[in-house]
């Protein structure tokens, strides 16, 4: 799989490790953020990140910054990311198959190396259900495009 990972300085020790756990596991690594702990804006690392998954360049994308939150946040204003911000790996679990997550959000402060390379691992294999989660994902998109939800039916 292609996967994006970025960080700002306080995710940069981390997702170094983890571009090696993930080529060790055959995935192709796009790196983008801070490098050797330099100081970085999370926006940045955020935008290429998911501009990367939005053109379909990567599968996924992994954001860490110090909580993971800002990474959201600036990752899901990009059309068509639904980034997670997650913390275990029932968090991982729901964010792929309830809500399609294709950009994870990983906090620096509060994971340890081993929850994350956990966390990753059910972000990684587990698919999304569709059913009626589908119809949320499509009322998502509608926002996304400026349209009332409610006018996603099926």
């Amino acid at each position: 799989m292609n996967i994006s990972i970025g960080a700002d300085h306080r995710g940069s020790d981390i997702t170094l490790r983890l571009s090696q756990f993930l080529r060790d596991h055959g995935h192709n690594v796009k790196r983008h953020g801070s490098a050797d702990g330099e100081p970085c804006d999370y926006p940045e690392a955020a935008f290429r990140v998911g501009s990367d998954v939005a053109s379909g360049q990567s599968e996924r994308g992994i954001l860490v910054c110090g909580t993971g939150i800002g990474m959201s946040i600036a990752a899901n204003k990009i059309p068509g990311i639904r980034a997670a911000v997650v913390h275990d790996e029932l968090t991982a679990h729901l964010a792929r198959s309830h809500n399609d997550a294709n950009v994870l959000c990983l906090s620096a402060d509060l994971l340890g190396e081993r929850a994350i390379e956990k966390i990753v691992d059910v972000f990684l294999k587990d698919p999304f259900e569709g059913g009626r989660h589908a119809r949320r994902i499509a009322k998502i998109k509608a926002i996304e495009v400026g349209a009332e939800p409610s006018s996603v039916t099926e």
